[in-house]
């Protein structure tokens, strides 16, 4: 055990150094699964019953953080966030901000619908059901575009793409919101 953690007196700086990787935003999620299940066995703090004190924290620490880092790094949102978050650049919180402009009108009209809903007029599903099929495309779309500002990160390490990014992941979670609304009101 002891060479296992020779030289390791402190945790990695971030989740991307937990996997040994550079900071990514298109990762090969195969290849973060195969080194999360290598390193989980290995930092598994059962192996580390018989060792020192110090060892036994260690382990339990990474063992900690590299389920933290998997967490955030298999998800393309939370990854997003947190590559913006190390840059100083925090996505905002959709709560209490105007909608897209492109979106008000369907916005305006689903809020209606989800008010009809409330009041028992059954026949209210429909636009309702209706506006979810389009933010689902939204959402879809935002997904594709996200994919392509990673690559062009990854590429060029542009400050504009990760503005573009932000505010990219903002109106996703503005979409997403409206997606849990019209679901909530169809269940």
């Amino acid at each position: 055990m002891r060479d296992l953690l020779y030289g390791m007196s402190s945790l990695p700086s971030d989740y991307f150094a937990v996997f040994g990787i550079p900071v990514t935003l298109a990762l090969d999620l195969p290849e973060i699964q195969r080194r999360f299940y290598v390193l989980s066995k290995q930092y598994h703090p059962d192996r580390f019953g018989r060792a020192s004190a110090a060892e036994q924290q260690y382990a339990l620490d990474f063992t900690s953080l590299l389920n933290d880092a998997w967490r955030v790094l298999r998800d393309p949102q939370a990854r997003a966030e947190y590559v913006l978050k190390n840059n100083g650049l925090e996505a905002g919180d959709s709560r209490g901000n105007p909608p897209p402009a492109e979106l008000l009108e369907e916005v305006f009209e689903l809020n209606m619908a989800l008010e009809e809903l409330r009041q028992g007029e059954a026949e209210a599903r429909g636009p309702i059901g209706e506006a979810l099929n389009r933010f689902l495309a939204l959402r879809e779309a935002i997904d594709t575009e996200r994919e392509e500002l990673f690559l062009r990160y990854d590429a060029h390490r542009q400050a504009e793409t990760l503005q573009q990014l932000r505010a990219l992941l903002n109106r996703r979670r503005y979409i997403e919101n409206l997606v849990r609304d019209a679901q909530q009101a169809l269940s």
